[in-house]
């Protein structure tokens, strides 16, 4: 099974949508994204499970604000690896420099997910597939409705234990890629790396940084052919996560230090 899993994760990393991150340009600044997430987990005695999670974005390190998620969820643990959840949320989208205006968008977003785990000895997989549907609101009071598939690889990799419980140190890294049926069908791709630590059964801390590159795509104007474009961003994430315990006498199941987002 390791053998498989890692395999698996050398084949997302190395596929061409995760090849094509570049570089951000002079004018895209190293940003930070905020995390905060309490959450209910499932258990064998106990599937049903919840979480709520807030988001702030900065365009530069720890200032010019610009964005913010409030999204909350409910899950279904099917067996201790296979788990289905459906979320909804609120993205809001301001210009930095002029914060007194009303936001540049306002989108509402219901989705729903799949999500499988593997452990191996000491590494663990999470894939993690999701349908959403997008609503969109802009300053001109115009509308839009869109659709997204999404698929993600995260790997952990405990340092001080096998296994990832109260006092262990933690590697993480993803690779998500954004799909759209209407095109740039790759929209989006999203890779990320840190550093984590469970500080006990409830509080979880991770920073690490996150590329995030979008992919418009190629179109003619004016007679000439504008070639694709893609944009990317590098951030600092800071991310806490709180997660409530049931009073059970059932031993606690080991659970990823997954992110929400």
């Amino acid at each position: 099974m390791s053998k498989i899993a890692v395999a698996g994760l050398l084949l997302v990393l190395q596929s061409p949508v995760a090849r094509a991150q570049t570089a951000p340009s002079a004018t895209q600044p190293w940003g930070s994204w905020f995390i905060s997430t309490v959450q209910l987990p499932g258990s064998m005695g106990h599937k049903w499970g919840s979480y709520a999670e807030v988001q702030v974005r900065t365009n530069s390190v720890f200032r010019q604000y610009f964005y913010n998620e409030v999204k909350v969820g409910v899950s279904y643990d099917i067996d201790p690896n296979f788990t289905v959840l459906i979320g909804g949320g609120r993205y809001s989208t301001s210009d930095y420099q002029d914060l007194s205006a009303h936001p540049l968008n306002v989108e509402k977003r219901l989705w729903e997910q799949l999500v499988l785990t593997q452990y191996s000895s000491r590494l663990k997989l999470e894939h993690r597939y999701r349908i959403e549907q997008r609503w969109f609101r802009f300053r001109d009071d115009s509308t839009s409705f869109r659709q997204r598939f999404r698929y993600r690889l995260n790997a952990f990799f405990p340092l001080n234990k096998k296994t990832i419980t109260a006092g262990t140190v933690f590697l993480s890294a993803y690779d998500e890629i954004f799909l759209n049926p209407k095109g740039p069908v790759f929209e989006r791709n999203r890779v990320y790396g840190g550093l984590g630590y469970q500080v006990n059964a409830h509080l979880i801390v991770q920073v690490g940084l996150v590329n995030q590159a979008n992919y418009n795509l190629p179109a003619y104007r004016a007679g000439q052919f504008i070639p694709q474009i893609t944009s990317a961003k590098n951030n600092v994430v800071l991310a806490f996560t709180y997660k409530f315990a049931r009073r059970t006498g059932q031993p606690t199941e080991q659970q990823m230090p997954s992110q929400q987002d």
